[in-house]
């Protein structure tokens, strides 16, 4: 019990280490995506069938039997043998010629069969033969249609990745949308914390605008520390209070809020995004209503050549956030929305 309590803890901390640190985790890497490690090489698994391209050995030969011969039975010997043996040896060798006589036509009939034998086990090899060649031409065809599919799979993707890279290249809404989805799907958070993002560009004012939904204050746990009670042999636990609670949640979602705009702006090395429209929320349910409602967090403007002058491993966010002049929740932890009309707008 002890054991499990020391293992509650380690997982409570390991968690809220992870909430702690979702801002300084984009930090340490290069959002930027190289769009060229996207091409593909068709590779091909060996050949399938390679067994299939050894011929079958043809049948051993079938010999013919030897001829039978006849070997009379041996005279009896002796004067008495000579004398009262012969009616015997009479009856003993017509015996052994009947033999002979039946071996001689067992003999015949299978000289007789060999041809037939002989023809059917030619026969049923180059059945064999003549289905082991079908059964490759079989298989080449397989593997030759699932080879050219590899192929035209890795053209098509090397083909739709020349024209992203050609169309980025012009900044085209569509293209520009295509790398920042690349951008947010590489973006990995925690896996008990589930973030998406929507977003949309405008060409005409080079503004990206970007709407982040965290999960709910939910995710915050309230429990302080685990301990076990040995004289009750029970695991119990200590709770957060409420304002620990609140300014833990705040954190998460105001580093979420400078996390997203830092990753797309290092992203962009070509500049193509000016300014950032950004919106961090939770789509819950309204406690008033009982009805599913979105309620925005954080609402933010942010211009990129201000922006990447900050150096985020060193800032607190809620004083960024005020710095570009964003509307924040008072109490994101109660759901309590942005006042978003006094906001600036970039």
């Amino acid at each position: 019990m002890e054991a499990e309590a020391e293992e509650k803890n380690l997982q409570l901390k390991e968690i809220n280490a992870d909430l702690e640190s979702l801002l300084a985790t984009t930090l340490e890497v290069d959002d930027y995506v190289n769009l060229e490690s996207f091409r593909v090489v068709a590779e091909h698994p060996p050949f399938g069938g390679s067994k299939l391209e050894s011929a079958i050995r043809p049948p051993d030969p079938i010999p013919a039997p030897p001829e039978p011969t006849f070997v009379p039975p041996e005279p009896p010997k002796g004067l008495i043998a000579s004398l009262f043996g012969k009616k015997k040896h009479a009856v003993v060798t017509e015996e052994a010629r009947e033999a002979h006589e039946r071996a001689l036509k067992e003999w015949r009939m299978t000289i007789n069969e060999l041809p037939s034998r002989r023809q059917a086990a030619a026969k049923a090899h180059a059945l064999a033969e003549a289905q082991r060649l079908a059964a490759l031409e079989a298989a080449r065809t397989k593997y030759a249609k699932e080879c050219a599919a590899r192929e035209a799979y890795a053209a098509d993707r090397n083909r739709r990745v020349d024209e992203l890279i050609a169309n980025l290249g012009y900044g085209t809404p569509e293209a520009v949308q295509e790398y920042v989805s690349i951008v947010m799907s590489n973006s990995a958070y925690p896996g008990h914390f589930t973030v998406t993002h929507e977003f949309e560009f405008d060409p005409a004012s080079a503004e990206l605008k970007l709407r982040v939904l965290v999960p709910g204050p939910d995710t915050i746990l309230e429990t302080k520390a685990y301990r076990y009670t040995k004289s009750t042999d029970e695991i119990t636990s200590t709770s957060m209070s409420q304002k620990a609670c609140r300014d833990r949640f705040a954190s998460v979602v105001h580093q979420v809020a400078l996390r997203s705009i830092h990753e797309v702006f290092e992203s962009d090395r070509r500049g193509l995004i000016k300014t950032i429209s950004l919106e961090v929320g939770s789509n819950t349910i309204d406690p008033a209503t009982g009805l599913p409602t979105y309620v925005p967090f954080v609402v933010v403007g942010a211009e990129r050549q201000l922006f990447l002058t900050f150096d985020l491993s060193a800032v607190v966010p809620m004083l960024t956030l005020e710095r570009l002049g964003a509307a924040v929740s008072k109490n994101p932890y109660g759901l309590v929305a942005a006042e978003t009309s006094g906001v600036r707008r970039t």
